[in-house]
């Protein structure tokens, strides 16, 4: 008997040492100014998409139509808010968190995988990836060399560290680099009031926070080329973003590279970004694929940011800002005008692309994935509505002398209830200097403005009779993603209320509406006021799921969950009119669905899904 299982034992260690020898090799370096795969000089030809913003059944289908493009990487950022989904507590195996089954899938699919871990994104992501929270620790300063916050970051990063270190290219996974920080260049120009030492001492300490935590793959830095004195860090390749001048390029990477490269663009921009009441914004087939073609002939990696952008459910979306407008809150869909569409099709773009890579790349090119299928809904019937006022009656407020802010209620995202009442009358203007950073107006329940810090209105005139009841909605509509202002991100009422010049204090009652999960309206009565703001719920049928895009034009403002999922925001400034509704979340048969309209300047019986996406239409 021991005989045997000695034997037994003999032969699966066997089995395992040969298996871990079949899965270990292959091979991935920086050395001789190459990236050298196998110990073969390689051209790295990558794509971005985030995980996060892609639902996790398709992302085997944006994968294959990468490979089909003629790409050999994917590289994504990974969202640290989006695994620490509250203070300590951490998710990377649900859904589209999953991040182990999106790096083997990428794998499988037979393309390498970039990691860009941050801890800071940009992203045009909710606080560009920082938890929300953070700001709340005493003395914590994010982005620098602040002790409470690189110990914050080091948890992060070894949590992270847990779930992928296997998957390493050194331990026979696909993953063959990995970025330390991001974009900090940038960061470094925006706070001249930060000594060049103190940047260079926090940025240096995130690399050694990766080491540390068992990422023995090569790193990198991406910053634009004129920024690398800023963002290049000892013992990483800088890569620079943006960069079409290859002469540019090549010189920069060999002051900050020991004279040598090899050279990359980590971020090479086939689209742009997009904001509420801006323009969208598009780039010429034409000039992507001749840039392409620039990086092809000269052995410059590159990549293409963002191939597939994917959307930003939920409250995922981050803002910007610039010297004429405070904050500039990004769309729900993150298109990005990318050669794969949000909902994954081919565009000119992509077949332009894919006709000269298969002209340059020297591997096989397989054919495009089939499209997923789109489904028209002719009509969904909303046959309840609710007043949120009624929600709120059967909630229990914060009360406070003082106006509190999200993160004073310990509440990240959505919206809050500021109500006062006024047992004497008051009247003039109404002034919310830190609005962050949209809110509507009501006086006994009848709305009177709004107050808007993308259209920098933060005031008006109002009459609040004798024994009346102020009530202010406020949503968040992300927190600043780049830029000096990502330490200013506080939301909702953020500095005092006044009236006629006057403080408003005492006997505040402060409502917290997340709306994280999918109001749920069984206990409540029909009700309906025309100006408040309102929850719908309908039901309808689909015989055979496929993707649709629901046409929110005749809306105002608000979110939509659908069979409990936040398809993100809707607004009718623009300049998206539609929001992506993917198949996989829907059912055959009966589908639930919840609209919350901020606004309610017009009843609604019903919406649609149609075939075509809006997102170019800018209503002013």
């Amino acid at each position: 008997m021991k005989k045997q299982l000695s034997a037994l034992l003999v032969a699966l260690m066997l089995i395992s040492g040969a298996a871990f020898a079949q899965q270990a090799k292959h091979s991935f370096a920086i050395k001789d100014g190459n990236f050298l795969y196998d110990g073969k000089p390689t051209q790295i030809h990558s794509g971005e998409m985030h995980f996060a913003r892609v639902p996790a059944p398709y992302w085997r289908h944006r994968l294959q139509m990468m490979k089909a493009m003629g790409l050999n990487a994917v590289a994504s950022y990974v969202f640290w808010n989006y695994h620490e989904t509250a203070p300590g507590v951490w998710d990377f195996k649900t859904g589209n968190r999953n991040i182990r089954e999106f790096i083997k899938t990428a794998g499988e699919v037979g393309l390498m995988v970039i990691l860009r871990p941050g801890p800071y994104a940009c992203a045009e992501w909710e606080f560009g990836g920082y938890p929300w929270w953070l700001q709340k620790t005493p003395g914590l300063v994010i982005r620098t060399d602040n002790k409470q916050f690189l110990d914050s970051c080091k948890v992060y990063i070894n949590k992270l560290a847990n779930e992928v270190r296997d998957l390493q290219i050194t331990k026979g996974g696909p993953v063959v680099m990995v970025q330390a920080e991001n974009e900090f260049g940038s960061y470094v120009a925006q706070r001249p009031d930060i000594p060049l030492e103190t940047h260079k001492k926090y940025s240096a300490a995130i690399r050694q926070q990766l080491l540390d935590a068992g990422f023995d793959i090569p790193m990198f830095t991406s910053d634009g080329s004129w920024l690398f004195k800023g963002g290049a860090i000892e013992g990483a390749l800088p890569t620079a973003n943006g960069e079409d001048n290859i002469k540019n390029l090549k010189k920069v990477v060999d002051e900050f590279n020991g004279g040598k490269g090899p050279y990359m663009v980590a971020e090479f921009y086939p689209g742009w970004l997009d904001h509420w009441a801006e323009p969208f914004q598009k780039v010429s087939a034409e000039n992507v694929a001749k840039q392409t073609k620039k990086y092809l002939d000269n052995g410059v990696s590159f990549n293409f940011y963002m191939v597939h952008g994917g959307t930003n459910f939920g409250f995922t979306s981050g803002a910007n800002y610039n010297t004429k407008k405070n904050i500039q809150p990004d769309i729900t869909s993150y298109d990005y005008d990318a050669p794969i569409s949000e909902a994954g099709w081919v565009t000119p773009k992509y077949t332009a692309i894919r006709d000269l890579m298969k002209q340059y790349v020297k591997y096989e090119v397989p054919a495009v994935p089939a499209q997923i299928p789109v489904i028209e809904i002719p009509e969904i019937k909303l046959a309840k509505t609710v007043n949120l006022m009624d929600v709120v009656s059967k909630m229990e407020p914060v009360e406070n002398d003082t106006v509190m802010t999200f993160e004073d209620l310990n509440q990240g995202h959505g919206y809050v209830l500021y109500r006062r009442h006024f047992n004497q009358p008051i009247n003039g203007e109404l002034k919310i200097k830190g609005i962050r950073d949209f809110a509507t107006v009501y006086i006994n329940g009848k709305k009177v403005g709004e107050l808007n810090r993308v259209f920098e209105k933060d005031s008006m005139n109002i009459d609040v009779p004798f024994n009346s009841t102020l009530d202010i909605l406020v949503e968040n509509l992300g927190r600043i993603n780049y830029g000096a202002q990502i330490t200013s991100n506080l939301k909702g009422i953020t500095t005092p209320v006044t009236i006629n010049g006057i403080e408003i204090t005492g006997n505040w009652e402060m409502y917290k509406l997340p709306m994280s999960d999918m109001p749920d309206l069984i206990a409540f009565s029909t009700s309906y006021t025309a100006g408040q703001p309102v929850i719908y719920e309908g039901e309808f049928k689909v015989s055979k799921p496929g993707d649709t895009f629901l046409d929110m034009e005749k809306w105002g403002k608000g979110i939509v969950f659908v069979n409990g999922f936040n398809l993100g925001r809707y607004w009718k400034v623009g300049p998206q009119q539609t929001l992506y509704l993917p198949g996989c979340l829907l059912k055959k048969g009966s589908n639930k669905i919840v609209v919350f309209e901020q606004l309610n300047d017009i009843k609604q019986g019903s919406l649609s899904g149609v075939k075509v996406p809006v997102l170019d239409k800018v209503i002013k």
